[in-house]
């Protein structure tokens, strides 16, 4: 099993925080975001090899923070070779680029650089073996209110959960289930994050759970612990403050 950890964002709604540093690299509790996801992954046996895929404009300055870090397993950084917001790959589009460049063929865990949550990765790739097919994880939270027009939404068999559809930030949504930006593909799956890539769909990663469920099989991970995306100096604000405690 592989891992990929996605930071070529640019941030530009936490702009001027994000204009010369990469959100990822962000400090939270004395620590970069990525280095919370890093000692998550850092658990799991399984992992043999991490793959942060960055822009060019922020290589450099990735390549010194890792210069900087000791880690057990191996992490290998990417440029995806883009250098504005404007020219960006989008999520798939940089998820699809780091699969051809690396060769990646295995059982494939993706988190987005900027995503903070409380559940503990083991138990999500145990759901994972239990399953044997992708599955994304899904925040829940409780009121449908909260998703309203904020989410993408998840709907899922409850005998099985298996997602049976998916609705990106509906008006009237069906669930309080907030879809994250953490997922974990089987390798079965993965020429179908080449096809939508190669379709022109490389930015909002709902495209690839739809795909998934029109193409093949997908489950649901639901956990009711703590979830930031960080999107906003009140997002990074709050987890700061969670993670002082």
């Amino acid at each position: 099993m592989k891992a990929v950890i996605l930071c070529a964002g640019y941030a530009v709604r936490l702009y001027p925080l994000t204009l010369n540093t990469p959100k990822p690299l962000l400090k939270v509790a004395g620590k970069a975001i990525v280095e919370h996801i890093i000692e998550n992954i850092q658990l799991l046996p399984e992992i043999e090899q991490i793959y942060i895929i960055t822009n060019h404009r922020f290589y450099d300055q990735f390549r010194v923070w890792l210069s900087l870090q000791s880690y057990k397993k191996e992490i290998t950084l990417v440029d995806d070779e883009t250098i504005s917001n404007d020219d960006r790959l989008g999520a798939i589009g940089d998820l699809s680029f780091v699969i051809r460049k690396k060769n990646i063929n295995d059982d494939l865990l993706v988190i987005a650089g900027d995503n903070l949550f409380g559940f503990p990765l083991r138990k999500y790739v145990d759901f994972f073996y239990h399953h044997k097919r992708s599955q994304v994880a899904f925040h829940d939270l409780k009121d449908r209110e909260k998703v309203k027009k904020r989410f993408g939404v998840g709907i899922l068999d409850k005998a099985s959960t298996k997602i049976i559809n998916f609705e990106e930030k509906p008006e009237q949504p069906r669930s309080a289930l907030a879809a994250t930006a953490c997922y974990l593909f089987s390798k079965e799956d993965i020429p179908l994050i080449q096809d939508l890539a190669r379709q022109g769909q490389a930015d909002a990663p709902g495209h690839l759970i739809k795909h998934l469920i029109d193409h093949s099989q997908a489950h649901g991970f639901v956990f009711d612990e703590h979830w930031f995306d960080i999107g906003s100096l009140e997002g990074l604000q709050e987890a700061e403050r969670v993670y002082q405690q």
